[in-house]
């Protein structure tokens, strides 16, 4: 391409509109990636909660369940699954037990905040906030 062309203001057009399709479609991989991230977490949450209850209205405590089941998915999956970060998927279940009304714009690094508040209604009003509604 000549210099003229560069040097054309179309051009510089033609970078800003690649620049902005870019950082959308990050943007919207981002948030995707996240949503997924979440829902899986959830799930996995869910899991924990029925193989404890195991058709029981209410969980036996005192089990090393997570203990266990952290040691084995790490060695399976990787970082990611320390007992507490397994506590707080199990929480995440118990607190939000409907996954259809969780929201896409908050990350798990949100949640495992709001799950630190043991009151609901406090707790829904901060997610709120960070909704941003």
């Amino acid at each position: 391409m000549s210099d003229l062309a560069v040097n054309d203001g179309s051009y510089q057009q033609l970078l800003d509109r690649i620049g902005e399709c870019l950082a959308l479609g990050r943007q919207r991989a981002f948030e995707q990636v996240n949503s997924v991230l979440v829902e899986t977490y959830w799930q996995i949450g869910r899991y924990i909660v029925e193989f404890e209850q195991a058709g029981k209205e209410r969980a036996e405590y005192g089990s090393k369940l997570l203990q266990v089941l952290s040691r084995d998915l790490k060695a399976a999956y990787g970082k990611g699954f320390s007992r507490s970060n397994l506590q707080y998927m199990r929480l995440f279940y118990l607190n939000y037990e409907n996954c259809q009304t969780l929201s896409g714009k908050l990350s798990w690094s949100h949640y495992t905040e709001l799950l630190a508040i043991s009151d609901d209604l406090a707790r829904s009003f901060y997610e709120q906030q960070c909704i941003g509604v």
